[in-house]
């Protein structure tokens, strides 16, 4: 854990000592001043409380005090905070969290020191959350090795996690060897990664590198690490730890040089606090942490995307690429995406494949919405905005699953104009 905080502090650009006894502690406050100091409560050689009452007594001024201690002993660290600490977090705790209650009590202050805008980049989407998560990629790619992906299935963790291989070694040579935990049957998988020699076991008739292996100089993508078993979480805590690798069978270890991306759509602090998954590992991979938020929460990137996934499509069948209506792009809108990126690519591919037209309209993207008039009928103003309209007002209350005052909220309208309006178009909200 030491490790992991002295490295994230780093990046954040703090200057950072790191004690690992009270003893050493007590030395270095000593010899220079500090401006925060963040301590365990357990320590080898004493407790974190003894050496913060002992350091109110010296002739010094005692810099702000924050504690780290498990759950059991939130009421020491209440009573530190009483008698003069600063703040404390409980374990297992987010680094980023240690982080701004760590600037909070420097009084850094962003506004001081605002950073330079970098160019807008658009390579993740075009959401500010997207160019957001892609900047701070830019800012991390090349000075940590470990990074923790989460976010929900079909977000684009694995895009977000080649962006970043992209950013580390932008001449392209470099492996990207992607690997899912939970698809890989637990009996293969430790040789899958990890690799065996040459009669390690019944059928082993030749050496195999494992992926830890193939990724050497370049980026090993672990997906749904949270699947990993507690043997398989050891070995891979001593390869980002000591980044050497023992193949199945073999009496020694290999050396490799790689940097490790690891991602889940689950809380891998609950499922520290449940014992599932090792405190240890969970440190030494949540040094950066990197949130991919939902398809829903940022509604700039469906046009955007999907109109990429139409490029894609009609690069890959040569062919022009098509144009969606103003009801498909109400549609697409309006659509809750619980399937996230991976349901509105699904959905563009699957109106390419079953319409011959070359624009796409919403009964192409959903079966259940009525197709608009035929390209040959040019429908007059009235009939084309009332189709868009018709289109908008069903995705909105299909999101909301009928329930008309959340919907007429989110439109901006009143409960009685949503039920005009339905009425008109035949839109019954309990469908």
């Amino acid at each position: 854990m030491g490790e992991s905080l002295l490295d994230r502090f780093e990046l954040e650009g703090f200057r950072v000592q790191w004690s690992r006894t009270a003893e050493q502690a007590a030395s270095l406050l000593d010899s220079q001043p500090f401006d925060a100091v963040v301590s365990d409560v357990r320590l080898p050689d004493g407790s974190g409380e003894q050496l913060f009452e002992s350091r109110q007594r010296a002739p010094v001024a005692l810099p702000p005090w924050l504690f780290i201690t498990a759950f059991a002993s939130v009421d020491r660290a209440v009573a530190m905070l009483q008698a003069g600490a600063r703040d404390y977090v409980t374990k297992p705790f987010d680094i980023a969290e240690l982080v701004d209650k760590v600037r909070v009590a420097v009084g850094q202050c962003e506004a001081a020191h605002p950073p330079t805008k970098p160019a807008v980049d658009v390579t993740l989407g075009a959401s500010s959350a997207m160019q957001t998560l892609a900047d701070q990629s830019r800012r991390v790619a090349r000075r940590t090795r470990t990074v923790l992906i989460t976010g929900e299935s079909g977000v684009g963790k694995e895009v977000l996690a080649r962006h970043l291989h992209a950013q580390a070694h932008p001449h392209g040579t470099a492996p990207f060897v992607a690997v899912n935990c939970g698809a890989i049957p637990e009996t293969l998988i430790e040789v899958a990664l990890f690799g065996h020699e040459r009669g390690a076991f019944t059928g082993a008739d030749r050496q195999r590198r494992g992926y830890v292996e193939q990724a050497e100089g370049g980026t090993l993508f672990l997906d749904e690490i949270a699947e990993l078993t507690p043997a398989l979480q050891v070995r891979l805590l001593r390869v980002l730890q000591d980044r050497q690798v023992q193949r199945l069978g073999a009496e020694t270890t290999i050396t490799v040089d790689l940097r490790v991306t690891c991602a889940t759509h689950r809380d891998l602090h609950e499922l520290v606090q449940q014992g599932r998954f090792r405190e240890d590992l969970y440190y030494r991979i949540h040094v950066v942490h990197l949130k991919v938020p939902p398809l829903r929460d940022r509604p700039d990137d469906v046009l955007w995307l999907a109109q990429r996934f139409l490029q894609d499509e009609a690069r890959e069948r040569s062919e022009p690429v098509r144009r969606l209506t103003p009801a498909a792009r109400a549609a697409l809108l309006g659509h809750a995406w619980p399937g996230n990126v991976r349901e509105l690519r699904n959905r563009v591919e699957r109106a390419c494949v079953m319409s011959e037209l070359r624009e796409v309209d919403a009964a192409d993207l959903f079966e259940d919405r009525q197709a608009s008039a035929s390209p040959a009928e040019l429908p007059t103003l009235e009939a084309f905005v009332a189709d868009v309209e018709k289109a908008y007002l069903s995705a909105v209350l299909q999101r909301f699953k009928g329930r008309v005052g959340l919907a007429a909220q989110a439109l901006g309208i009143s409960r009685k104009t949503l039920w005009e309006k339905s009425k008109r178009y035949d839109l019954r909200p309990d469908d």
